[in-house]
């Protein structure tokens, strides 16, 4: 069943690439620097909500103020009470850039995400009432993001006719051998190439990303109106798929940028997944819980058809993830025992019970191979071949990631319910690129010219065999370390 819903996405995306390379405009095109810089530029606030964020907040606002292409713009800066280390941080940036603002709760956290950002949102509010300004546009990041420099002027542009805008969201890549990290950079390519375009094409609901997300001003009050004054549903654990799925609700617009190809010529918001297996079952722990388990508890099945499918697909990993480790393991104990039948010319004794199921093992082995083609191929498209040759093999990792974080997300969400105890946020550690990598991806943003990385690679990598050359836009582990 899986398999079979995953083919009609996979069929509508190699249809609409298809049909796109036989028109004239094969390659998705946003608007251009000229026409951004025509547009007027509306007032936009970005919210960061902070929990332990000190060692990265600084180098990600020197970062992202330096290469920002777009005016008026302020950053409002989530902290909480009991988190002095990130709050001085904050405090320094603050003295530092007049365009940054620390946004104190109220009380002690952490207590979720959305509640951060429903208190940034109350400090905007307060701020706009002492200078007499007000903000048309509200862009939610994370304290790892590195914003492309085209971002706020796309939000800019499209908020004009959009309630909510989503700008693609890309991990940083790095060595084929980072397994963890590599498996997110094949689930991003894919669901941003593939899923949420179809999505869109089909008229369902888009979930927000988290970060690089846009929204116009006149959807968070009438958010708030809605809901009590909670812009954010402060008791979700994954408040950017819940608003997303709310502000459709409401009848809203909202549109996915499109991923546009060649690749240093893409339009994304960069960061660091989590790199370690431990860290990525935490995550997807949190996301397992907020998007299956409490959309099942608020919305349950009562929507419309169109958006009942896609509630089906957001879901259906609480039984999927169970299931697929399982189907990984019969299937490689097959291949193994079928390889040494035929070695010793023996019968293959594995393979006689599946005799009276074999018409359904074919066509799930021939569904399962053509979507991994198609994640090879949204791999390829956005990191090239290198990493694309590990999908198969990071599939598998995958799912024995999913099966962990599923398996503790039913037991977390279980034992809060009978206990009657809140979910509680499950932070991710967090780390922001270092000067070589950010110089990376900047000649990717045409901010530096690799010659000028290079200069900045040995600066910065003095003494290290690394400085050669680096395999742009990858960043190995030595080069990070460093």
């Amino acid at each position: 069943m899986s398999s079979l819903d995953d083919l009609c996405l996979d069929a509508a995306f190699l249809y609409r690439l298809i049909t796109r390379w036989f028109r004239a405009d094969r390659v998705q095109t946003l608007p251009d620097e000229s026409e951004l810089n025509n547009e007027p530029h509306r007032r936009i606030a970005v919210f960061i909500p902070l929990w332990r964020e000190h060692r990265i907040i600084g180098k990600m606002l020197e970062h992202n103020l330096a290469s920002c292409r777009y005016e008026p713009c302020d950053f409002f800066i989530g902290t909480y009470p009991n988190d002095p280390e990130t709050v001085a941080a904050v405090r320094a940036a603050e003295w530092r850039y007049p365009n940054v603002h620390l946004s104190m709760c109220p009380h002690d956290g952490p207590t979720s995400k959305a509640d951060c950002l429903n208190w940034i949102f109350q400090s905007l509010v307060l701020y706009e009432e002492q200078h007499g300004i007000r903000y048309e546009v509200v862009v939610t990041h994370d304290a790892e993001d590195v914003i492309h420099p085209d971002s706020l002027p796309l939000i800019n542009h499209f908020i004009a006719h959009y309630d909510m805008v989503q700008v693609p969201v890309l991990p940083i890549g790095t060595a084929p051998g980072e397994i963890t990290h590599g498996l997110y950079c094949d689930e991003f390519a894919e669901f941003q190439s593939k899923d949420i375009p179809v999505r869109q094409m089909w008229g369902g609901f888009l979930p927000s990303n988290g970060v690089g997300t846009g929204y116009s001003r006149r959807i968070l009050e009438k958010l708030a109106e809605a809901h009590s004054n909670r812009v954010f549903e402060s008791v979700c654990l994954t408040e950017d798929y819940e608003n997303g799925y709310r502000i459709h609700a409401l009848g809203g617009s909202q549109i996915f940028l499109p991923l546009q190809y060649p690749r240093e010529k893409l339009v994304a918001t960069r960061e660091y997944f989590p790199r370690t297996f431990r860290a990525a079952v935490r995550q997807r722990t949190r996301w397992t819980m907020g998007i299956a388990l409490q959309g099942w508890e608020r919305h349950g099945w009562r929507v419309p058809l169109r958006q009942l499918y896609w509630f089906w697909r957001d879901r259906k990993g609480l039984v999927g993830n169970l299931v697929a480790p399982a189907a990984n393991v019969l299937f490689l104990y097959g291949l193994a025992t079928w390889i040494l039948s035929r070695t010793r010319a023996e019968l293959w004794q594995f393979g006689a019970p599946l005799h009276a199921i074999a018409w359904l093992c074919w066509p799930a082995l021939l569904l399962t191979l053509l979507h991994l083609a198609v994640r090879v191929l949204c791999v390829r498209n956005v990191y090239g071949w290198a990493l694309a040759a590990g999908v198969p093999f990071r599939a598998m990792w995958g799912n024995w990631i999913n099966l962990l974080a599923t398996v503790s997300a039913i037991y977390r969400y279980l034992a809060a319910r009978m206990h009657g105890r809140p979910l509680v946020w499950l932070k991710t550690e967090h780390m922001y690129p270092n000067r070589a990598a950010l110089a990376s991806l900047e000649i990717c943003f045409q901010l530096v010219t690799p010659g000028e990385f290079e200069e900045l690679a040995h600066e910065y990598l003095a003494g290290s065999q690394a400085t050669a050359r680096l395999n742009l836009p990858v960043v190995s582990e030595s080069t990070l370390q460093q």
